[in-house]
């Protein structure tokens, strides 16, 4: 039924209750876009089917449900059973007929399937006791992994609206923003502009015809939490949407999506539609005369329209590319009309924080980064996934009590937060709180939240030239300074890791970089040299090494990296020649293997699985000046 009033709206939840929380037993199967990509579809309806075939719902009042993102994406495919809170990883559709008769006819836990800690070997059965769950605080995450993101009902039961319906029942436009303000919540996308201030600058912009966007065009490598936000708990963005909307003045919006996140959309738009036909969307929202409806506006994957103006034209079905900023969207943003635009997990903090009060999210962070934030935990850690954490915890906590530390137990080296405009931080800064500030000192940035994180075997300089290829490909071109100083940047960068770098070039490219901050025109060009600027900061010494003794110290470039075998420690286990892609490794099993340098590539395949560390690299100039030696005696 249309919900028309604030009883009709309690009475709702209410019933809502009583359907969704009062179930006897549950079985969660995580159907966000990890965990599909490793059968949990598969996983839900084996358990859909056998719960059906014995009868299990009539019998033990059991019932499942396909839920969005648990987080922990290292570990899946994930299912939960309630309401014991048990956890099982990497789950098979062999498993379930074994989970439903040991563990929910019989109370009998599995420990194959528990997660087990990688570094106390210690095996956890609850899913918040699990030090990667134990740590976080979610506020933009609450529901996900928790609700069935179809199921509106569902979505209700657990909070959904509740924020909405406070703010249009008990509040006034000046009142929601106060209470954002006092949150000290800012945006979760990028630069962290304080969101009042922009609800406030777009509130009192002159014309009735206002705007409310949302970017969900998260377009940084590593990054996914936005996507599973909106894949796990699209009402919630659509709260925070329809209260800003509501403060602002707003009657109009839109949800900007990439186009590589089709679950995200389809879900997104399932929401819109169920909250429409129940009048939480639409006209007269629950009965109050206001009105607000949205529509998404599918990204064709430009990483430049992350950018607030580009996204607009792009909305306007034009280039994307940005404009000047002094022009502001509070008074000309879309189609030349007062715009606001925050991103997903911005508007997923809304309604949270109507709900419990703005003092109530200031209570955790900084003193200038109040709340929590999500980010998305990859790279080389045990335990990669989605996080949510108040702000100014540090480095260290996040990599090693929530990510298990790390892979393979190989020494730290450094992590890059911020996506392509961010930085790469080394070891002493792990004890960093992470906070935009210090971030933002320390040559890095918040961005939309991700976090990569590498060991010694990676090359620094190849890292800062890995996102000056990116950006080189997603620049708009509009503006010289971005546009010829990412190419120019590309060209030196190449002729280093080839071996072809010359005395100068690491002057040149702090040039290049000077002038591309100076001169770009948005800030995909102006922070476009960050993650350079970050390594020749904390790892200049790896540069000079490319270019003056044409020498990788982590042994990944090519051009410049031979491998040999120390045969006085080769065992003769035989991996190395499974896994050599070029058949260069001779000697059978039990005997003393040999590399060919002249088939060899330098992958360095054969270096990461000897599990006797008897495969050492060394510059390819010392190989070719030994070959020559030995040619000439």
């Amino acid at each position: 039924m249309r919900i028309e009033s604030r009883q009709q709206f309690d009475t709702a939840v209410a019933a809502a209750r009583d359907t969704r929380l009062s179930k006897g037993r549950e079985v969660w199967v995580c159907c966000g876009t990890g965990c599909l990509a490793n059968g949990s579809k598969a996983v839900a309806q084996a358990f859909d089917d056998r719960i059906r075939e014995d009868g299990l719902q009539a019998s033990l009042g059991l019932y499942h449900k396909t839920t969005g993102c648990h987080g922990f994406c290292e570990r899946g495919p994930l299912v939960v059973i309630q309401p014991e809170g048990l956890l099982y990883t990497r789950v098979r559709v062999s498993d379930v007929p074994e989970i439903l008769d040991r563990t929910v006819r019989n109370g009998e836990v599995i420990p194959r399937l528990l997660y087990k800690d990688p570094a106390t070997r210690q095996s956890y059965a609850k899913y918040d006791e699990i030090p990667f769950y134990k740590h976080q605080i979610r506020v933009s995450m609450r529901n996900i992994g928790r609700i069935d993101p179809e199921d509106l009902d569902d979505a209700l039961a657990h909070g959904a609206y509740a924020g909405l319906a406070k703010a249009l029942f008990q509040m006034t436009p000046d009142q929601v923003i106060a209470e954002i303000e006092a949150s000290g919540l800012r945006g979760r996308g990028g630069a962290g502009f304080v969101t009042a201030r922009k609800w406030k600058a777009c509130r009192k912009a002159r014309g009735d015809r206002k705007f409310v966007l949302c970017n969900g065009d998260e377009g940084d490598p590593g990054a996914f939490k936005d996507r599973s936000i909106m894949e796990g708990d699209p009402h919630g963005v659509l709260e925070g949407m329809i209260i800003g909307a509501y403060a602002i003045g707003a009657h109009e919006g839109y949800l900007y999506v990439r186009d590589e996140y089709p679950l995200a959309v389809v879900n997104v738009q399932k929401a819109i539609e169920a909250a429409r036909e129940r009048g939480l969307l639409g006209t007269n929202i629950l009965g109050t005369g206001f009105a607000f409806d949205l529509r998404i506006s599918r990204g064709g994957g430009a990483f430049v329209c992350g950018e607030s103006s580009a996204l607009m034209r792009s909305i306007e079905g034009r280039t994307g590319e940005p404009r000047a900023k002094y022009v502001h969207a509070s008074d000309k943003g879309l189609f030349d009309l007062p715009t606001n635009l925050n991103n997903v997990e911005t508007w997923a903090d809304v309604g949270a924080i109507i709900v419990n009060g703005g003092a109530w999210f200031a209570g955790w962070g900084t003193e200038r980064s109040k709340g929590t934030k999500a980010f998305s935990l990859v790279g080389k850690v045990k335990n990669t996934g989605l996080i949510e954490l108040p702000m100014g915890t540090t480095l260290r906590h996040i990599l090693y009590d929530i990510g298990g530390g790390m892979l393979k137990d190989r020494p730290f080296k450094a992590v890059q937060t911020g996506g392509p405009s961010g930085g790469c931080l080394p070891a002493d800064k792990l004890d960093l709180p992470v906070d935009y500030e210090i971030l933002s000192e320390n040559g890095s940035m918040m961005g939309s939240g991700g976090m990569i994180v590498m060991d010694d075997r990676t090359c620094m300089v190849d890292v800062a030239r890995y996102f000056l290829k990116f950006l080189s490909e997603e620049s708009c071109g509009k503006c010289v300074p971005c546009r010829e100083g990412l190419k120019q940047m590309l060209l030196i960068f190449d002729d280093i890791v080839s071996g072809r770098g010359k005395t100068g070039d690491v002057e040149r490219i702090e040039r290049l970089c000077q002038g591309m901050q100076l001169g770009s025109l948005c800030e995909l060009g102006k922070s476009a040299p960050n993650p350079v600027l970050s390594t020749l900061r904390y790892f200049r010494a790896e540069y000079e090494a490319h270019v003056g003794r044409k020498a990788c110290p982590a042994g990944m470039c090519r051009d410049l990296t031979a491998y040999e075998i120390v045969q006085e420690s080769c065992t003769g286990c035989h991996q190395c020649p499974k896994v050599c892609p070029t058949e260069a490794i001779s000697g059978g099993a039990k005997m003393k293997h040999v590399i060919d340098q002249a088939k060899c590539i330098s992958c360095g395949a054969c270096f990461d699985v000897c599990p006797e560390d008897c495969i050492r690299f060394f510059p390819r100039a010392e190989a070719k000046e030994a070959a020559h030696a030995n040619a000439d005696h």
